[in-house]
């Protein structure tokens, strides 16, 4: 008896042996076709239960199963291993079609809520920074949650939840780097917004300025997703540009941070018991993690067929930015905690 996989193999041969685009090749086509006719149409029995909890169908399961019988022939004959719909052919695991990128999601979502609770457990209560701080983790978890849930399973609307929540993470960043480097923060007495006891309070004119930039944060971002939400296709050009913006303007302003004394520009913390030239020993890392979190980046320049159909480019770039993110919570900590934001330097 011949079997399902079998008889898609036995097409496969039968055609042609190269396809500009894996899911734009014939064979691919006619494999497709023959297993919905043959598993779909006759047949009335259901998917297993990770797959319909991941919402696969059986035609998305056809298409499964001819991507990995073209991409084994692909290896056989030594010809290039084609994408499919935009992807490379990963193996699944209980549904989840890039099981290496949900991974190291979950593994960036825990970098980060291991975070949150050292900031909580290390900084005053009372640091005029520890609300925005305390945001930034929070954003940040939802976009690796997002992130883990898309890499699950590739949908139209899973896609657009990633991508706007990583938009959200990205000009939060940028936000807080602003709210922070500029001394934009709210003074805090308890729960009042009101002069600190023993931080340096922040200068009454730049309340103003704070919500100035907060208007303009919260109108970029509907606007941003906006954009992307209502055109007839999703502009995957314009959604990287607009990211590299306004990670690049993160970037540039921590490294002005990082800048030796003799190059200071501005002041880095808000008392003024430490002198402009001041800088931290710990100020280095700011610069350290441009330096990472760009070459992490690049990562994504090295597309390449995944290896063992588990491992490509993009989830090595996840791997890769789950220590760096706790390199930069122990930055965090260590700036919050400096004598710079106190009245009078102990």
């Amino acid at each position: 008896m011949i079997t399902l996989p079998r008889s898609l193999a036995i097409l496969f041969l039968a055609g042609s042996v190269c396809a500009s685009a894996g899911d734009r090749a014939q064979d691919f086509r006619d494999c497709t076709a023959l297993c919905r006719q043959t598993k779909c149409d006759a047949s009335n029995e259901p998917l297993p239960l990770a797959l319909r909890l991941t919402m696969w169908t059986c035609s998305d399961d056809c298409e499964y199963s001819c991507m990995h019988v073209a991409t084994d022939l692909a290896e056989e004959s030594d010809t290039p291993i084609q994408q499919y719909h935009g992807k490379w052919p990963f193996w699944r695991f209980i549904g989840m079609q890039e099981p290496a990128s949900v991974l190291f999601s979950l593994l960036n979502l825990w970098a980060h809520v291991r975070g949150l609770k050292l900031i909580r457990r290390k900084i005053p209560a009372s640091h005029p920074m520890v609300p925005f701080y305390v945001w930034w983790s929070v954003v940040n978890m939802n976009a690796w949650i997002w992130s883990a849930v898309f890499h699950t399973r590739d949908k139209q609307i899973t896609e657009k939840l990633d991508y706007f929540s990583a938009g959200l993470a990205i000009l939060y960043g940028l936000y807080m780097a602003v709210v922070r480097l500029f001394f934009l923060y709210p003074n805090l007495d308890g729960k009042r917004l009101t002069a600190a006891s023993h931080y340096a309070p922040s200068s009454p004119a730049r309340r103003p300025i704070l919500r100035i930039w907060s208007i303009i944060c919260i109108l970029a971002y509907i606007a941003h997703i906006s954009y992307l939400a209502f055109p007839p296709r999703f502009d995957y050009t314009y959604n990287i540009v607009f990211n590299l913006a306004i990670g690049l303007a993160h970037n540039f302003l921590w490294l002005l941070y990082a800048l030796p004394s003799s190059l200071t520009i501005f002041r880095r913390f808000p008392s003024h018991a430490v002198g402009r030239t001041y800088r931290p020993a710990f100020a280095s890392k700011a610069a350290l993690f441009v330096i990472l979190t760009t070459a992490a980046t690049t990562l994504e320049l090295f597309d390449f067929p995944p290896w063992r159909r588990t491992i490509d480019a993009h989830s090595l770039w996840h791997l890769s930015t789950a220590p760096i993110v706790q390199l930069w919570y122990k930055f965090m900590v260590q700036d919050a905690l400096d004598d710079g934001w106190r009245m009078v330097k102990a």
